[in-house]
């Protein structure tokens, strides 16, 4: 295939990117590096920096291309409440931008949306599956179901395909760490592994559906392969709940560092509970995780270069264990 990957040198993205590359595809990314870093990117991949939302750049690039994933955008669920124009702008106007380009072309036949499981918002039942009623209830999710709407609506009109998954927590080596609303998993390892405190939200029984990137890949990969896929939403995780809790017990246990934790309970910790239904997407994409939480763990430990200088200082690891999901 030829493959166009807009935000293609960020966390997920890099990482489909390496992965498409490695199976013989070839594959353009296009980033403004405003979170991606190109250095990430195996020698082979073909990077562009721009703008989403540049028209006759899209034009170009998008030159005999048959796939195309769509995973550029602001992601920081907080600031997008500060920030709501902007994440409009570029979540929204970017992914029409994007459609537009690949209408305008003629020769893209499939567009993957990464979408993200916070369109679902608070739902007292668990897991949650594709047809439930979405309840953004901050600007990034809002900006999410949008872009979902534009997605199907603009492929419908313009007679290319059309997929959106649905990503629940994705983490695993690369992923940023910037100083401001950081990621749960790397800033808790980050945490225990510096012997500093870790702040959890609420009372640490929320919960979340933590999956691996690898798994992650597998999906995108599947969702621009597959038949009968067109118009679909599809739920990406690892279809197990985890507690914030729980996930600081299973990070103290790898790394074999008790952790310090404080709770601020004045604060809350977002939605009480969120866990994919996996059903949609085993049938149409044949989707199974393979990656458990405490494997997960490990390879971050291990492999991330973040923890490198922490990681030296630890006893030997324990080997990794299976690596199944049920």
């Amino acid at each position: 295939m030829r493959i166009l990957i807009t935000g293609g040198a960020g966390f997920i993205g890099s990482h489909l990117a390496n992965e498409l590359q490695r199976r013989g595809h070839y594959v353009r990314v296009l980033d403004d590096l405003s979170g991606g870093d190109p250095a990430r990117l195996h020698d082979g991949v073909n990077f562009n920096r721009g703008d989403v939302r540049d028209l006759p750049r899209l034009w170009s690039l998008l030159q005999g291309v048959d796939v195309v994933f769509h995973l550029a955008a602001l992601v920081s669920v907080p600031a997008s409440v500060l920030y709501p124009r902007e994440y409009n702008d570029v979540n929204v106007g970017g992914t029409v931008t994007l459609l537009e380009a690949c209408r305008d072309v003629g020769s893209v036949r499939r567009v993957v949306l990464a979408s993200s499981a916070t369109v679902y918002g608070d739902h007292s039942r668990q897991p949650v599956y594709e047809t439930m009623e979405t309840r953004p209830a901050v600007p990034y999710a809002v900006s999410k179901v949008a872009a979902e709407q534009y997605l199907f609506t603009i492929g419908r009109l313009s007679h290319f395909e059309t997929v959106a998954l649905r990503i629940f927590n994705a983490y695993g080596p690369g992923q940023p760490l910037p100083p401001a609303h950081p990621p749960v998993i790397p800033q808790v390892m980050q945490q225990v592994l510096g012997r500093g405190s870790v702040v959890v939200y609420g009372d640490g029984s929320q919960t979340r559906d933590f999956v691996y990137i690898d798994d992650v890949v597998d999906a995108l990969i599947s969702a621009s392969l597959a038949p009968n896929v067109d118009q679909q939403i599809v739920n990406v995780g690892s279809g197990v709940e985890t507690s914030v809790n729980a996930l600081v017990e299973a990070i103290s246990a790898i790394t074999g560092l008790k952790a310090n934790v404080l709770y601020n309970r004045e604060s809350t910790g977002g939605l009480a509970r969120l866990v994919a239904d996996l059903s949609r997407a085993k049938e149409l994409l044949n989707y199974r995780p393979r990656t458990q939480l405490e494997t997960g763990l490990r390879k971050l430990l291990e492999m991330d270069p973040i923890f490198a200088k922490s990681r030296r200082k630890l006893p030997k690891l324990l080997p990794t264990q299976g690596q199944t999901v049920g």
